[in-house]
């Protein structure tokens, strides 16, 4: 990480706090996550960021990839996981948090669980520990209130302009002997008074740019070409490319991603549809420290 990346890494981080502040005030039951998603993302491009992945607003036993689509008319309700990615020159801040819009007691310990072992994984996290060590401090305070961690979902090393990169950070100890490096993390817990297995649901209308390959419609080579100088490698919703081509570009998407230019990615559900709660943020791992970069938080 030369000096410019962990400097745009600390802007990214500084700028997520802001906007996580501005989430906060905004969302309300009751309130279209279309309107929640569109007022984040002007935000945090008011505050000179780009995004890194659509907003995700995920509800109850949906565990992470749910993204408004264009003429989405769902209401906030139940537990909402509020999953945020800012870019800056391509480094990555990526943090959620959730809300109970019930003033529900299940929903609330629900969170609080999530959130301690998110607390113990950044005292936790540091060069040379191991990635079994931190998932073990994470499952240990989830396992203090009854609940489960979500086994088959993980943190992830952040790089720049991609998301989910090198290694990947457990919420329990899987045996992982492999070391915390000089890197960004994205660390993620999530508790569930379920079974703490996903599995792939509806697509979420985000996308992912594979590859360029040759494809006969003329909206879609115009398409890959806005993608390629917009979002890189970076997540993106179809709704922007909605607003930016119309609706004829989502058949453009289909033909895409059935050609294998795109990958969609498909919304995560607890197996045993009970509610998820999720809290994360994105660390910096020093050789003589570690920065928590989306939050105000001494380790």
């Amino acid at each position: 990480m030369d000096s410019q990346y962990i400097n745009d890494l600390r802007k990214a981080g500084k700028i997520h706090q802001q906007v996580k502040e501005y989430a906060k005030s905004i969302i309300k039951k009751g309130v279209p996550l279309l309107e929640i998603a569109e007022k984040i993302e002007a935000k945090l491009h008011e505050l000179g960021a780009k995004t890194a992945f659509p907003v995700n607003l995920s509800i109850n036993e949906i565990a992470a990839h749910y993204t408004p689509s264009h003429d989405d008319t769902t209401l906030a309700r139940g537990l909402l996981k509020v999953d945020i990615g800012i870019s800056i020159n391509g480094a990555i801040a990526d943090s959620a948090f959730s809300l109970d819009l019930e003033n529900d007691k299940s929903n609330e310990m629900l969170i609080k669980a999530s959130r301690d072992g998110l607390e113990a994984a950044m005292h936790a996290a540091k060069l040379g520990i191991t990635l079994g060590e931190v998932g073990r401090a994470i499952h240990k305070e989830i396992g203090k209130y009854g609940f489960s961690p979500i086994k088959n979902l993980c943190g992830h090393q952040v790089n720049k302009y991609v998301v989910h990169a090198g290694q990947t950070v457990p919420n329990y100890d899987n045996g992982s002997n492999e070391e915390m490096v000089e890197s960004g993390y994205a660390i993620e817990p999530f508790a569930t008074t379920g079974s703490g297995i996903v599995y792939e649901g509806k697509p979420s209308g985000i996308y992912r740019f594979i590859q360029r390959k040759a494809i006969r419609d003329s909206l879609a080579r115009e398409i890959i070409v806005f993608i390629e100088q917009e979002f890189r490698t970076m997540p993106f919703a179809s709704r922007w490319l909605v607003r930016k081509f119309g609706t004829k570009a989502l058949l453009s998407l289909s033909l895409m991603e059935k050609a294998g230019i795109l990958y969609q990615y498909p919304q995560l559900i607890e197996k045993s549809r009970e509610p998820v709660a999720q809290s994360e943020n994105t660390l910096l791992i020093l050789k003589d420290r570690t920065e928590v970069l989306t939050e105000d938080f001494r380790v």
